[in-house]
């Protein structure tokens, strides 16, 4: 995206440079979805190439937020403090940087999940990833926040939207435990370096979780400011 498109979308909403870069973060996120499946078959090949557009489209994200520091205006009067809009995009870039992060990771090593944790481990996948499309829907709805002056039921829907990214993060907690039971039962059946692989890897998977709910955190904290 050209910088002087950047500029007409902050002269339109202070939020639609941060909703574009969502966007492309969080399609960055759902490719995890396809490259684990090609990891399961042991198809590196195309897991590679999935990784590819994992690594594009996290550089398509970065480019968004360069631009974004570059253009956002100083001397525009914005309903939020521009100090916060900077940080949100900082920790919203987070989230495509550690999808491309696990895909390569993968990738170096080219070890997957034992076929018996693979239909758990993908449940834990979508529903991490679900954390990314909430703070995305959160993201999305700031303009209809600001259209309201921050108040009345719209601040309460951002709110319970928030609520939830708590409630899918903590989901992923237990999820993540429960594989970690799951991997300790076969451990012994395969080389410790690889277990430890797997290991960190389910602790990655928790990271984007985690991240989205720190996105969330951000909102509330800038709200509060407004």
């Amino acid at each position: 995206m050209a910088m002087n498109n950047i500029l007409g979308l902050f002269a339109h909403s202070p939020f639609k440079p941060l909703q574009s870069h969502s966007n492309k973060v969080t399609e960055c996120c759902s490719f995890l979805v396809p490259f684990f499946e090609r990891t399961f078959e042991n198809n590196w090949q195309e897991a590679e190439k999935i990784r590819l557009q994992i690594s594009e489209a996290e550089r398509q994200a970065d480019l968004l937020k360069r631009e974004i520091r570059l253009k956002l205006p100083t001397g525009l009067f914005m309903p939020i403090n521009r100090t916060d809009l900077l940080e949100l995009t900082t920790q919203q870039d987070k989230l495509a940087n550690y999808a491309k992060d696990i895909s390569g990771r993968m990738i170096g090593r080219q070890f997957s999940f034992p076929k018996e944790m693979q239909a758990e481990f993908m449940k834990y996948v979508a529903r991490s990833l679900e954390a990314t499309v909430q703070a995305h829907k959160v993201i999305n709805e700031l303009d209809e926040l600001l259209e309201t002056g921050f108040k009345g039921r719209e601040l309460k829907l951002v709110n319970e939207m928030i609520h939830e990214l708590d409630s899918i993060e903590d989901d992923t907690d237990q999820m993540q435990i429960k594989l970690r039971l799951m991997l300790r039962q076969i451990e012994d059946s395969y080389n410790p370096i690889d277990i430890i692989f797997l290991y960190k890897t389910l602790e990655w998977i928790g990271v984007l979780a985690d991240q989205a709910q720190r996105v969330g955190s951000r909102i509330e904290l800038m709200l509060a400011r407004s």
